[in-house]
């Protein structure tokens, strides 16, 4: 087999898809933009929308942007580029920082700074990271704060840019402030983070090629929490430790994570995991939130980074929030900066090991009787007769708070594994997801001729599909397949893909048809699920007939098959349908997955 390998990679031609970044596109430095000596400006910049209102308002997309701009022009530590398009047809924009000015993320990793990533605006609903960076940048550029010189920072301003667009009073009816926002969806009414593998819009395929130029090692997306009361007034999602796997998921959850919550606790904040308690009272316990790569912390963990999603109360005043906020993000630089060897030294090994492990993960079952205790501040809750419909109604009584310990079930254990392939051939016809895992850098090289490869094939034989649409989609689930080794015939031009790359994991998990946000679930491959070749049953019953007659032992099988199954037996149909599956007339790529793998 590995000669086969050989000779295909022999086959491969010069072109690559993956090898190239976006081009950064920044406006000339202004000639009176002063150079930063031992952190400081001589002239203060103004305040921020959010403090000249005294913190009930949140700055507009321009005014963001603006101040960005302004920042740009006043630092030599800070470099503000554009990134991509997004669907709202303005540009993306990073702001990067660093105390040297070199703000280059190849030069920021050789010279091993941690590099951190912080998105805001995914939901420009929940602004509270929009205006907590732009005090954070501001301080920085002001030197009112000090950045470590072993750490990088990177801004995301504002990521949903149509939704921060489509501004209003009356968004997030439950949420305490700001006066207005954005809407969730963006332009195309997508929900943003829910979008990061199946990339349907602008934005995250502008996000893919960014996340891979920056290649993060910690990453921070800021959100604002619904469900429960409780007197937190910040909650936290981590990488599912499990899930991350090895020595990076064991750093995260008995380090990162606790390490975080110590240092906001010396900051006067109780920080809690997320609240995923939806179903019932907090006070009963919850699971840790498994994030799929849909999702912004689940797409960072494919790429081997220590991914977050803080989530401020929804119930807690606008000023609370940003300051909790900025706060978090101080006690992600300071633990950064006082675990950074270790931190590029997990995510080096977690990359290396991924390039020669034998199988990964691609479904995780929660383990219901492991779980951890945490002190969990809340309110006491009661139902009583609603006003609306007379009907008992939860409330949450904030005269009555409570301090208790509750189970945290925080363990997941992994369900299905795939063996690692060599190797992943492609035709050139699925362009669709071509492009997708070129926007993602995958390295990929296209057959210079035409040749037969001995590969081990998927047939699809059974799934379950969503009947009403989920972001645009109607999600395949419960895939059941059979495997098969099979000399195929595959064109020049067609898609060979090396598993020996740092995008190993994030290939298995799009690739493979059983993996929880796989490619398939998300509707790309669904042309081969549909028929395209038929029979007229007048015409075929004598084909079917002739065809038993000459192979006796298909024969017996729908003899066996009619004695066992009484619906069977009654139809004719289904009988002449069971004929034609099994013969040579029946099309060979209903139902085959088009991902071939070339196995050792």
């Amino acid at each position: 087999m590995r000669l086969i390998a050989s000779l295909v990679l022999a086959l491969i031609s010069s072109s690559h898809l993956a090898g190239q970044t976006l081009p950064i596109r920044k406006k000339p430095a202004s000639p009176g933009k002063p150079v930063i000596s031992r952190g400081t400006i001589v002239t203060p910049l103004p305040k921020t929308v959010y403090e000249l209102s005294g913190g009930v308002k949140t700055a507009t997309y321009q005014e963001v942007i603006s101040y960005y701009e302004l920042l740009d022009k006043r630092s030599a530590q800070l470099s503000l580029v554009t990134m991509g398009p997004s669907d709202a047809g303005f540009p993306l924009h990073l702001a990067l920082f660093s105390n040297d000015g070199k703000n280059d993320p190849a030069l920021w990793h050789r010279s091993q700074k941690v590099v951190i990533l912080v998105n805001n605006g995914i939901h420009p609903g929940e602004p509270d990271g929009i205006d907590a960076s732009m005090l954070l940048l501001r301080d920085l550029v002001e030197g009112k704060k000090k950045l470590p010189d072993n750490v990088a920072l990177a801004f995301i301003p504002v990521y949903n840019i149509g939704g921060a667009l489509n501004r209003s009073n009356f968004y997030r009816v439950d949420q305490d402030g700001p006066e207005a926002f954005g809407s969730r969806g963006n332009s195309q009414n997508y929900d943003l983070n829910r979008d990061f593998i199946k990339c349907d819009t602008r934005e995250a395929r502008s996000f893919a090629s960014l996340y891979r130029f920056l290649d993060p090692d910690i990453f921070v997306d800021n959100h604002v929490s619904n469900g429960a009361d409780y007197q937190h007034i910040m909650t936290l999602i981590a990488s599912q430790h499990n899930k991350l796997g090895g020595e990076m998921g064991q750093f995260m959850n008995r380090e990162f994570e606790p390490g975080l919550y110590r240092l906001m606790k010396e900051k006067g904040y109780d920080l809690v995991p997320y609240v995923n308690a939806f179903s019932d009272t907090p006070e009963s316990g919850w699971p840790e939130f498994l994030e799929g790569p849909r999702y912004s912390s689940g797409y960072a963990s494919l790429w081997n980074s220590f991914a977050f999603v803080p989530e401020t109360h929804m119930l807690k005043p606008y000023i609370k929030r940003v300051d909790a906020t900025y706060a978090l993000m101080e006690c992600f630089v300071r633990f950064a900066t006082e675990n950074a060897t270790q931190i590029k030294q997990l995510r080096k090994a977690a990359f290396n090991g991924q390039q020669t492990a034998e199988s990964l993960p691609l479904q995780w079952e929660h383990d219901k009787n492991s779980f951890t205790e945490l002190t969990f501040k809340g309110f006491e809750a009661g139902r009583k007769p609603s006003g609306v419909s007379g009907q008992p109604r939860l409330y949450y009584d904030r005269s009555k708070p409570f301090e208790k310990k509750v189970k945290f079930y925080n363990t997941y254990k992994a369900s299905v594994y795939a063996n690692r392939p060599e190797a992943y051939v492609i035709p050139q016809g699925w362009w669709k997801v071509i492009d997708l895992l070129a926007a993602n850098k995958i390295h990929m090289s296209q057959l210079s001729r035409d040749t037969t490869i001995e590969v081990e094939s998927y047939r699809i034989e059974d799934y379950k599909t969503s009947p009403r649409a989920f972001e645009g989609h109607h999600l395949n689930s419960a895939v059941k397949i059979s495997k098969h080794i099979q000399q195929r015939q595959f064109r020049k031009g067609d898609w060979l893909i090396p598993m020996n790359q740092p995008g190993n994991r994030f290939l298995m998990e799009v690739l493979e048809p059983e993996a929880m946000d796989a490619y398939f679930c998300w509707n790309f491959f669904d042309p081969i699920l549909g028929q395209k070749e038929g029979y007229s049953s007048y015409v075929f019953e004598d084909t079917a007939e002739k065809y038993l007659a000459d192979h006796p032992d298909l024969k017996e099988k729908l003899k066996n098959k009619v004695a066992a199954d009484t619906a069977f037996a009654k139809s004719g149909a289904q009988q002449l349908d069971f004929i034609y599956r099994n013969s040579p007339y029946y099309e060979p790529d209903h139902m085959q997955y088009p991902v071939y793998r070339i196995v050792k």
